[in-house]
């Protein structure tokens, strides 16, 4: 049988034009005629993608068995609703990125804590997720000129997608990194940026790009999952306070949560995996909660639960 591509082959498939041209849509003509567009082409995608759609049945069937409270299923119809909610996002994606979302269309919670913490004058490291839309934190960038806000992408088109937000807001401190894997030059940019008190997101919710090697086995809606090793690792190097970010459209404005999740990090040698798979856990059990608040907006469309190679 054909092995699966993984999840970053998935994503490469999106260039870089195809964004220029719906931001372009959306500032000449605004949200409803983009929406004209992209509604016909994510039902086509939801239609002839039967790999995505297959992974969104499979994530709503685990929703409906772990929380029925949630009066979800599997169906086409669920499966539908969630691609049309991805669609959404991708709206508010093009919203954040050329400016147009506004501070005053942003709830927090927990940032005062937050800003409170690097305004001893050192960073934090924020755990994200594909859970939302972690877009919308660019307007952390625009509340105070001195904050800047770094998010680690593992798509090759970074810089390109750096240009296309400088031509869009010459004063936005956000920052997109490209990184495959984390190296040791990663580690000392990022150390450097949070000496200078910024911040630093990254995605902890998918395997590595390079492989499966460092990941670790939790629980995760019920089910066994592996999750990725290098953003506890990286938090761990940087020596910083570790914070989780999720970033969710409720009641039509977008509500971004930071929470408290560790001070420094560090794994004994001797407790080494056993330590590191308690915090992988603890994040995932962050994840969770968020997730059973707004389940159609993880956008996760491939094999998700597949543990190993093999399966």
């Amino acid at each position: 049988m054909k092995k699966p591509p993984h999840w970053a082959q998935i994503e490469e498939t999106s260039v870089i034009w195809g964004m220029r041209f719906l931001l372009s849509i959306y500032l000449l003509f605004g949200r409803r005629v983009l929406q004209l567009f992209l509604y016909p082409v994510v039902t086509y995608y939801w239609l002839i993608n039967r790999p995505a759609r297959q992974a969104s049945q499979d994530y709503l069937n685990r929703l409906a068995i772990f929380a029925p409270s949630l009066k979800l299923s599997g169906s086409l119809l669920w499966s539908y609703r969630h691609f049309i909610s991805f669609a959404n996002a991708i709206v508010d994606k093009l919203a954040a990125w050329s400016g147009a979302l506004a501070i005053s269309e942003v709830d927090y919670h927990g940032r005062d804590e937050l800003f409170t913490a690097i305004g001893k004058g050192r960073g934090a490291l924020l755990l994200g997720s594909h859970l939302g839309n972690l877009e919308v934190c660019r307007v952390i960038a625009d509340l105070d000129n001195a904050i800047g806000v770094n998010v680690l992408v593992h798509t090759k088109h970074a810089q390109k997608f750096n240009q296309l937000l400088n031509q869009t807001s010459d004063n936005s401190r956000l920052n997109l990194i490209q990184v495959t894997e984390i190296t040791a030059a990663t580690a000392v940019l990022l150390s450097d940026k949070i000496d200078a008190g910024e911040l630093v997101i990254i995605a902890a919710d998918r395997t590595p790009v390079s492989g499966q090697q460092r990941v670790t086995k939790v629980s995760f809606l019920g089910a066994d999952v592996l999750f990725p090793q290098g953003p506890i690792i990286l938090a761990a190097l940087l020596k910083c306070p570790v914070y989780t970010v999720f970033c969710l459209k409720q009641q039509g404005r977008h509500v971004i949560y930071f929470d408290y999740f560790s001070d420094i990090l560090t794994f004994p040698r001797k407790t080494r995996e056993q330590a590191m798979q308690q915090v992988i856990q603890q994040y995932a059990n962050c994840l969770q909660t968020y997730c059973l608040k707004e389940p159609l907006q993880w956008f996760n469309f491939f094999n998700f639960w597949r543990v190993t190679d093999d399966e």
